[in-house]
């Protein structure tokens, strides 16, 4: 597996290139992506390489870890904790409130 940065890629047109951590520049065809793998410039990515008919071309692309990304797939659990989080505090919260109640019944 090579590893490389997204240098440009193009939704509408659906390809791209990349610039891989040995100088050279592989084309990358959406079809080239991992299912579910959505791209962006400056990316992080690593895949294996073929040649194609106007050179090297990028196959079976994937984010590397620790990518920096818009396509959310490794944003999204943190966010995920962080909402649970939220409503735990909730929970401790409307807990307190229940205590305070009962306490002025009492008095």
């Amino acid at each position: 597996m090579m590893k490389g940065k997204v240098k440009f890629f193009n939704v509408s047109k659906r390809f791209g290139f990349i610039a891989g951590d040995d100088g050279k520049e592989y084309f990358v065809h959406q079809m080239g992506l991992k299912e579910g793998v959505r791209i962006n410039e400056d990316d992080t990515v690593v895949f294996d390489t073929e040649d194609g008919d106007r050179g090297p071309k990028a196959v079976n692309v994937a984010l590397d870890d620790g990518s920096s990304s818009d396509s959310g797939a490794d944003e999204a659990a943190p966010a995920e904790s962080e909402d649970e989080a939220g409503s735990e505090e909730e929970a401790e919260s409307e807990d307190s409130a229940d205590e305070s109640e009962e306490e002025s019944k009492d008095e």
